[in-house]
Parts: C-alpha cells; sequence; structure tokens
C-alpha cells in the first residue's frame, strides 16, 4: 500500500464523503505508521491523544492494505460503533470491495434451543421476565443476525437474555438439534469469509487464544490484528489466562440439569434432588462471607469459619452429582453436555484447592449475590509473547493512554511482553490536537489533608459543591471507591438542597450506565457522581459536561490480592513494585478519567484534582506531566471565574 495521506487530504474521498471532515496532521502521520508496520509485519504500539482521529488513522489503511484484519475493541458499544458506522463510511469512500464481519461472544445471540426450552418451562421470577422473553421469541423469528443489541424491546439486563442465550458451558454444539439455524455459527461462518472481523477484547482472547472452536481457525488466517482501547488488554489477557470457579456457574449448572431432566429424564427422581443438593453447597459458601463484597487472598479466606469445610462441601456435592448424572447422561444431548462440564467444574475446583503451577494468584472475589475462586497468572507476558511470535502479521496496539509522562511505553510493553520481542516493537506518540491552555484549567485545591484522613471525603465535597455550582451542574464527579462515592453524592445534595439550587444529581447505580449517560446528557445541567466505571469509554462531548472532579489518584488498594502477590513477586526480583508498577498503572488510568473532560475543538472546562498526593509527592509530578498542557490554578476563584465565563446550560428535556 502506498502512502495514505492524499486520502485524508482536503479534497480527497474522505472530505468528499464525509460532511464536516478536517483533516488532522496527527491523524495523517499515525495512518502513514501504521501502514508501514502492516507492510512489514512489525509490532506497533501507538498513543493518540483524544481527538486525533485514531479510528479513520487505523480504518484507511487496514482497508487499503488487503488481506485479513481483525480489529478488537474494548467494549461492544465501540464495536457496534465501528461496524455499523464507521467501517461502512470509511469503505464507501474508499470505493474498496472489503467484505466485513461483527463476532461477538455466544452471549450475546439468540440460542434456539434455550429459548424454545426455557418459554415451554415457563418458570419466571417476575411477569415482565415472561413478557420479555415473549418479545425475545418474536425477535428471534424476524432478525437476521439473532444479534441482542437489535432487539430494542428489550432491557439488556433483562434477567429473560439468561434464559434465551447459551454460554460456553451449556451450548451444545454440534449435538444441537437447532445447529443449522445457529446464529453463533452463522456469525462465525461470516467471520470466516470476512476481510475485516470486528471483535472485542474478551472475545479475542476467550475465542482467539484460547482457541475456542470455530474461532481458532480465524487468527492463522489474518495478516494483521488491531487493538483499539488497547490499554485494557493487560487486564482483560489476566482474566482468560488464568482459571475461575463461581458459585454462579455451579448455579447454573444446577439449574440447567434440572430443566434437562425434566425435559428427558423425568423419572429421575434422585437427579433432581441432587440439583438442589448442589445448589445448597453452592448458597452455603458464599454465605460464609457477609454482605459486603470483597476481594481476599486463598490464605485470607481461609481464615473465615467454615470456608475451607464449605469448599470441601461443595466438593462433595459435585462429586455426588457427577455420579447420579453419569447414570443418565445417554438420554440426552443436554444431560450430556451437562455432564461434560460437571467434570471440566471439578478439576477447575480441584485445581483451586490443590494448584500444581506456582505462578498461579489464588484469590476470592465475593460479589452481592456469588462468589468466585479465582487462579490468575502473575504475569500475562511469557503466554502474550508466544502468542504474537506464533506467525508473521502486523499487530497494533492503540489507545489515547499507554505512555507514561509523555512518550515511556516501558510498562505498558513489560506487561504483555512486548518488551522482549526481536525486533523490539515500533512505539509512537501523537498528542491530542485540542488546544488545552485555551480549553481546559487544571484546578488543584490547595490546602486538602492526606487522603487517608477521615474527614477526606467530606472536604472533597466542600471543594466540589462551589464549583458545580458555578458551572451550573454539567460535572462528573469520579470517585477511587463506592463508599465515598455514596457518601459525597449525600453531601453534594444536601449542599445543594442548603443554597436552593436546584440541579439533578444522578449516582452510578441509579440504572444502566447507558441509561444514566443518556439522562445525564438530556437532563444538559446534571451531577453525575460515580466510579471506576465511568472513568473510561464514556463520551458527553459538548456543553453539558464542563467540570470533572477527581477525588484521589486512583492508586489500586495495597491490600487486593493480586497486586499484593505481584508486588512480592517484584521485590523478590529486586525491582521497585511502586515505580514499576503501581505509578505507572495509576498514570495511565488518571489520563481516562481526565480524558472525559475535552471531547471537541470546541469543548471547555475545568478538570479539578483534589488529592494533594499530585502537588506534594515527587511522583505527583510524573502524573501532572502526563496529563494534557492545561493551565493549571491553586485558587478557587480561578476555577470559579472560568466555569461562569462559560455559556449557560441549554435547557434539560
Amino acid at each position: 500500500m502506498s502512502d495514505p495521506a492524499p486520502i485524508f487530504a482536503a479534497e480527497g474521498p474522505l472530505a468528499a464523503a464525509i460532511p464536516g471532515f478536517r483533516a488532522r496532521p496527527q491523524q495523517i502521520e499515525m495512518a502513514q505508521r501504521i501502514a508501514e508496520a502492516l507492510r512489514e509485519n512489525r509490532v506497533l504500539v501507538a498513543e493518540a491523544g483524544t481527538g486525533t482521529g485514531k479510528t479513520f488513522a487505523y480504518l484507511v489503511p487496514a482497508l487499503l492494505a488487503g488481506g485479513k484484519v481483525i480489529i478488537s475493541t474494548g467494549t461492544k458499544t465501540l464495536q457496534d460503533q465501528l461496524f455499523n458506522r464507521d467501517l461502512p463510511t470509511v469503505r464507501a469512500a474508499l470505493k474498496v470491495p472489503v467484505s466485513i464481519a461483527l463476532l461477538k461472544g455466544r452471549a450475546n445471540y439468540v440460542c434456539h434451543y434455550h429459548l424454545e426450552r426455557n418459554a415451554r418451562d415457563g418458570r419466571f421470577l417476575t411477569a415482565q421476565d415472561a413478557a420479555d422473553l415473549r418479545a425475545i421469541t418474536r425477535f428471534a423469528k424476524t432478525t437476521q443476525t439473532g444479534d441482542k443489541a437489535e432487539c430494542t424491546d428489550v432491557r439488556e439486563d433483562s434477567l429473560a437474555w439468561v434464559a434465551a442465550t447459551s454460554t460456553r458451558d451449556n451450548c451444545l454444539g454440534q449435538d444441537c438439534p437447532n445447529k443449522e439455524e445457529c446464529f453463533v455459527m452463522q456469525a462465525r461462518r461470516n467471520a470466516m469469509e470476512a476481510d475485516v472481523v470486528v471483535v472485542n477484547h474478551h472475545l479475542f482472547f476467550a475465542d482467539v487464544m484460547l482457541r475456542d472452536e470455530g474461532m481458532g481457525e480465524l487468527l492463522p488466517a489474518c495478516n494483521a490484528v488491531i487493538f483499539d482501547e488497547a490499554h485494557q488488554l493487560p487486564e482483560t489477557a489476566s482474566l482468560f489466562f488464568g482459571d475461575s470457579v463461581s458459585t454462579a456457574q455451579v448455579l447454573e449448572l444446577a439449574r440447567d440439569t434440572r430443566s434437562e431432566t425434566v425435559a428427558a429424564a423425568r423419572d429421575c427422581v434422585a437427579m433432581i434432588d441432587q440439583t438442589r443438593n448442589l445448589e445448597k453447597a453452592a448458597r452455603d459458601l458464599r454465605l460464609v462471607f457477609g454482605a459486603e463484597a470483597a476481594r481476599l487472598s486463598a490464605a485470607q479466606a481461609a481464615e473465615r469459619e467454615n470456608f475451607d469445610a464449605m469448599v470441601e462441601g461443595l466438593e462433595k456435592a459435585l462429586a455426588d452429582f457427577h455420579a447420579v448424572l453419569a447414570t443418565q447422561a445417554e438420554r440426552s444431548e443436554g444431560l450430556g453436555n451437562c455432564l461434560r462440564r460437571t467434570e471440566e467444574m471439578a478439576e477447575r475446583l480441584a485445581g483451586w484447592r490443590k494448584p500444581e503451577d506456582k505462578e498461579l494468584i489464588r484469590w476470592v472475589e465475593v460479589f452481592t449475590q456469588s462468589l468466585a475462586l479465582n487462579a490468575t497468572p502473575l504475569h500475562v507476558s511469557d503466554v502474550f509473547k508466544r502468542q504474537l511470535e506464533g506467525h508473521p502479521r502486523a499487530w497494533i496496539f492503540t489507545s489515547a493512554t499507554l505512555a507514561v509522562g509523555k512518550a515511556d511505553f516501558g510498562h505498558y510493553c513489560r506487561e504483555l511482553g512486548l518488551a522482549w520481542m526481536d525486533p523490539p516493537p515500533l512505539t509512537a506518540v501523537w498528542g491530542s490536537p485540542f488546544d488545552y491552555a485555551e480549553q481546559a484549567l487544571l484546578y488543584a485545591p490547595a490546602g486538602m489533608p492526606e487522603p487517608n484522613s477521615p474527614d477526606y471525603t467530606e472536604r472533597v465535597a466542600k471543594v466540589a459543591l462551589p464549583l458545580i455550582r458555578a458551572a451550573r451542574g454539567r460535572a462528573f464527579v469520579l470517585c477511587t471507591s463506592l463508599r465515598a462515592m455514596r457518601r459525597i453524592h449525600e453531601l453534594i445534595l444536601d449542599g445543594l438542597a442548603q443554597s436552593g439550587d436546584e440541579l439533578p444529581v444522578l449516582l452510578q447505580g441509579e440504572g444502566s450506565r447507558s441509561e444514566l449517560l443518556e439522562r445525564f446528557r438530556r437532563l444538559g445541567n446534571a451531577v453525575l457522581v460515580a466510579s471506576q466505571s465511568f472513568w473510561e469509554g464514556v463520551d458527553v462531548p459538548g456543553d453539558a459536561l464542563s467540570l470533572v472532579v477527581i477525588d484521589k489518584l486512583p492508586f489500586a488498594p495495597p491490600d487486593d490480592p493480586v497486586l499484593a502477590a505481584r508486588v512480592e513477586h517484584m521485590q523478590k526480583q529486586g525491582l521497585s513494585p511502586f515505580v514499576h508498577h503501581q505509578l505507572p498503572k495509576t498514570v495511565i488510568n488518571m489520563k481516562q478519567g481526565a480524558g472525559r473532560l475535552i471531547r471537541t475543538e470546541r469543548d471547555r472546562g475545568v478538570l479539578c484534582i483534589c488529592d494533594p498526593r499530585m502537588i506534594d509527592k515527587s511522583y505527583g509530578k510524573v502524573v501532572w506531566r502526563s496529563l494534557p498542557s492545561m493551565r493549571r490554578t491553586r485558587a478557587e476563584a480561578d476555577a470559579v471565574a472560568f466555569l461562569e465565563s462559560l455559556p449557560p446550560p441549554r435547557e434539560g428535556g
């Protein structure tokens, strides 16, 4: 492929096809570097600041390169945007005969087998669930793809989807009586035949790197892999290179087996009894812990009364369950599949109790309704590096946040094993084209106490309130813990009530993320108090967001079991865990949070970082030097004046 620069020119095909298109020098340079990496089958790690236009910068060379390209994104939302909007737009502008396909995880597609069985079974917790399943049944008869994102009549988080989709565990595969009309198999066939396939990181690791059935052929056949939102890869890789057994999986196995028994072995009462026993063992294990969510090392969990006994009880219940199920498994494909799942689950549970691999971190995560026994690798670098070296192809890693400081990719490259590749990866940074010095102000309030002070949360709310009033709402308040989030939400509500400011104050958890964002945009003068899940992948361009307040630098809790194990491992190697791991991760997270503020050339606003460590500690300089070059102030009056100078918010809907 020749130089892609003319494609982006003022008289080029993109400008002709896209109203308002303006090329940016950073975008053109990025496209040129990606074209070079694609030509030479190199690894390229590229940070592109907000507003660079990185999506078009990788799509143009990808579509012109020829051969098969996999594009992996961080979220299903971006996946849909790429497939439905960006890819068709660029393809039409370039007039290239490139076929494209969208491939999601199995749980995103309606499963004819489970939908039919559960609709017939007719057991639902609520009338709404029953109504949702009827709507899904109607959708299944008319849809071409079976993708649940297209079924707008049913909420994405409706429990009916569990009854209408399959999982890797309960899919019958080639034994399914509905395999000819299967939406998952159809999506995979389309992906095998397409020139460009859009997946997400979870699917990439679950289905490509673990060589799940059918997908393992995609990676060997492709010439290039492009990772967008690549900063998420180390975390996602850790999930999939590890192992896990959860009480939710156990309950699902019991439920599926009961359903299959009723359908194919109704006379086996003992099997029904065993499903109840297995459910009780799973629930008893969860009840060892209180109501609060928690993450504990295996050693910490073992200190809890009855934990070891309940894990052992679950293992025995699985063995008893298996003994009865083995006598019934030949009576249907569904029961045979449940037997296979039982054997795999028993193997994972035994592996967790007596691990052979010393490089695994064993830990327990407690959720509101369930509990997971996890085994996570100390590092994923070796496994990932093997994938990269398996076949000559280009690998492109891009995100707005990969480097520490202005251009140090060392942390990221070490995490994924890229640092030891031969030849070494190409790296590049393109700053944002936005005029941050004009558009934004960074406010670090003076006189803040240490973040571990008992009154710290109250002081954050006290800092935020005058800014929220000056901005007339239009604010994100991003917190590093759920407890701080809830308390700050209370304090902001009280403070606004006392001053008579009638502004809508939203709280994470009051609806799904997409619903809250939609309300925030529609209202035009709202305050949203949220935690980590709103630090990235959230786009509110325009006047609806003019203020972002961050309570603390987002260091991972030191007692987190995975972090604690990695810290200990690095100390044994003579490395500083803080310098080589904790600080770089915090910087990348911080850049994500700060990136919510300025999304277009017209946006203006204040970024307020309350944590005094950014100013008082030597490592704080690493943080603020990594942020965009905004004007800086310690004075509240400056921040208030900046916000008051902004045009008033539009009337809410």
